[in-house]
């Protein structure tokens, strides 16, 4: 095994700071940071994206209030929608650098990196976050930035976490056979497809995580060797 790559929401991270503290903060600033950013390039392109896919769904996109309605349903449904996530990053990045909050990462996270790093494994993240909103979480965490430890980050623009040929995408940027990589999700569903790509496969048992019985599984980081 020469690389190790992790998800994030319940795996690395309490899934309650996302949907308790992210989530919340997204939709809480949402309409706000669109009206006010709604001539920016990226927000604008976001805003794009979103009228598309409701006039696809035949669901009212006539306006920017209209938009942000649809936004709030996706935060709401959370959706994996790339203009969500978009904006979600931006709106977050906003929050960390005020110092609203910081992000959330298990101690035992923090150990297992130092001693994986230090071993020589290549370390990388796969969430269905954008890129950006991961660095943010690992860059402003409660233990400081972290994203040293990692040499690459992949989002649903690889393929969405539940189709094998995501990982079999991630295998080739890494340029490495499947069977280098260890992944670890909480997700019977993101294992399952990893593995038929050729991956190994952990299942983090956080709290309240329903075992698998396809997959061995750990409770922590410190757990793995």
């Amino acid at each position: 095994m020469q690389f190790i790559l992790t998800d994030i929401e319940g795996t690395t991270t309490d899934i309650n700071f996302v949907h308790k503290v992210l989530f919340p903060h997204a939709a809480e600033n949402l309409p706000a940071f669109v009206h006010a950013n709604a001539n920016d390039p990226t927000v604008a392109e976001a805003l794009e994206q979103t009228k598309k896919t409701l006039i696809e769904e035949n669901l009212p996109a006539e306006s920017v209030d209209d938009l942000i309605n649809g936004l709030l349903s996706w935060i709401e449904a959370d959706r994996k929608h790339p203009a969500l996530k978009n904006l979600q990053g931006l709106i977050w990045k906003e929050g960390y650098e005020s110092g609203g909050f910081k992000g959330h990462v298990y101690p035992d996270v923090v150990l297992a990196l130092e001693r994986w790093k230090q071993a020589g494994y290549g370390l990388g993240i796969y969430s269905s976050g954008s890129v950006a909103a991961q660095k943010l979480l690992f860059g402003n965490s409660e233990y400081g930035d972290l994203n040293g430890f990692f040499s690459h980050y992949f989002d649903t623009n690889v393929g969405h976490k539940r189709e094998v040929g995501s990982y079999q995408n991630i295998a080739t940027q890494l340029g490495l056979p499947p069977g280098e990589i260890l992944f670890l999700s909480d997700i019977q569903e993101e294992l399952d497809a990893a593995q038929a790509a050729g991956m190994q496969c952990l299942q983090l048992l956080r709290l309240g995580t329903l075992p698998s019985m396809r997959h061995a599984g750990v409770g922590t980081f410190a757990e793995i060797e």
